[in-house]
């Protein structure tokens, strides 16, 4: 019973980080699954198992709000999913001692990238021109594949690369990506069926998982308004990064006065992501408070423009 609630917690703490960002609720809740000793493999089954009801209901809500561009999540789910089943067939197929680097080693990555991205401005600007088949395919690939490997990363690698080019909306792009990866999900739970039996899959572990991201869902939503997204990117990436290099150090037998320097290191990145994050998040607030000003001085202009002194109206 202890060992379910710390589960649901895990779950509640993955989807408030997930609520936040529109991303890394399977980055966050792989990585501290892998903290509490659970395998990679059972712990990337479980963790898509219990995403298939969070992508759901995200994608659901969405899709009421207008936030998915169907032609986009069919040119990138298809390919996600196919890329999801194969690297849930790969994890299925190597040994615990194996997996336990391959797992850590792309969490830790992208930790290192949520810390990069979020130290620094994230664009805004839009180009004109529409998503071509030619990019989504291999990005679906590449970020289905990740996903089922990493137990996590299809927001990660697929939110940034859309953002980046340009031509959507950055409430379609998340909206689409979350509602892609229903299907990516779904696809990497049918290769871990498939690889590791229905034993595979710990369903009391994805029952908690579930239970805790559905009663974060509302929290999420408030916490969003409270937390700028920026400081908790780079904060969730610094954890991301730190319990997975203790998985690799203690997989290369590294000891001695390593793993404390690695971990001084680690720690003075993420002190240092941490302050330009907050300096980031200043320079923007800044840039809105003077587009705003901006906005609003034509309106003062015109009210004052319409006084009777200035429109030369006199009164005897």
């Amino acid at each position: 019973m202890r060992k379910l609630l710390i589960l649901a917690l895990v779950g509640l703490a993955a989807q408030l980080v997930d609520g936040a960002l529109g991303m890394a609720y399977g980055l966050t809740s792989s990585t501290l699954l892998l903290l509490v000793g659970v395998a990679p493999a059972a712990a990337s089954a479980s963790v898509h198992l219990a995403e298939m009801g969070t992508t759901l209901a995200a994608g659901v809500a969405h899709w009421r709000f207008g936030n998915v561009d169907w032609r986009v999540v069919g040119r990138i789910a298809v390919p996600g999913a196919l890329g999801a089943f194969a690297g849930a067939t790969f994890l299925s197929s190597i040994s615990t001692a194996a997996a336990a680097p391959w797992m850590a080693g792309i969490l830790f990555t992208l930790g290192a990238y949520l810390l990069v991205r979020f130290s620094r401005p994230l664009r805004t600007d839009r180009r004109g021109g529409r998503l071509r088949s030619r990019f989504l395919s291999p990005l679906g690939l590449v970020a289905g594949f990740v996903d089922a490997t990493g137990g996590g990363g299809w927001g990660p690698v697929a939110t940034p690369a859309l953002l980046v080019s340009g031509r959507m909306e950055p409430r379609r792009v998340i909206g689409s990506v979350d509602t892609s990866e229903f299907l990516v999900a779904a696809a990497a739970s049918v290769g871990f069926l498939i690889g590791l039996g229905s034993e595979g899959f710990l369903l009391p572990m994805v029952g908690a998982l579930l239970v805790g991201g559905l009663i974060a869902a509302p929290v999420a939503a408030w916490l969003v308004r409270i937390v700028p997204a920026q400081l908790l990117g780079a904060a969730i990436g610094g954890v991301i990064v730190l319990t997975n290099a203790r998985v690799l150090m203690r997989s290369a037998d590294l000891g001695g006065a390593v793993p404390p320097t690695v971990y001084v290191l680690l720690a003075a990145g993420w002190v240092v992501a941490l302050t330009l994050a907050v300096r980031a998040l200043r320079r923007t607030r800044r840039a809105r408070a003077v587009a705003a000003a901006a906005l609003a001085e034509p309106t003062t202009t015109l009210d004052a423009d319409r006084t009777p002194a200035a429109a030369g109206v006199t009164h005897h």
